[in-house]
């Protein structure tokens, strides 16, 4: 009777193993990181250019997997324009804030960047991303 039980145990403990797959998402080792920055100008329809500079207190959005169109999670960036995602797994993330558009109907729309992460302690960095800001 006790080595039937552990079979059973056995069995169901491989089956459980099995169905568990590894999806993206927080509980690995790696980061995506980057800088946002922007053109700013001061009219609507972004031609009156005013300068150059970080994008501050401003919301980075993160999908994880190809599955989803909402965000999993969010960040804000610094005073200097980075921010950083850490704990992923490997798998597929996009990236994604938003930016003043003309002549959008809403003037925002958003900015897009897909990443992999690869190997379990990667660090992608996406670089500096540009962007278009109303001030």
């Amino acid at each position: 009777m006790k080595k039937f039980r552990l079979i059973t145990v056995s069995i169901a403990l491989g089956f459980l193993f099995l169905g568990c797959s590894k999806t993206e998402g927080v509980g690995g080792k790696a980061k995506i990181q980057g800088v946002f920055m922007a053109n700013y100008y001061s009219d609507a329809m972004l031609t009156q250019f005013t300068g150059k500079g970080p994008v501050s207190n401003d919301n980075v959005f993160i999908v994880y997997g190809t599955e989803d169109s909402f965000y999993d999670d969010n960040v804000k960036t610094s005073f200097d324009g980075s921010f950083v995602f850490s704990y992923l797994k490997p798998g597929k993330y996009t990236l994604f804030t938003y930016e003043n558009c003309y002549p959008c109907a809403s003037l925002t729309k958003e900015k897009l960047i897909e990443v992999e992460i690869t190997k379990k302690d990667e660090v992608i960095d996406i670089g500096e991303v540009l962007l278009k800001k109303h001030q």
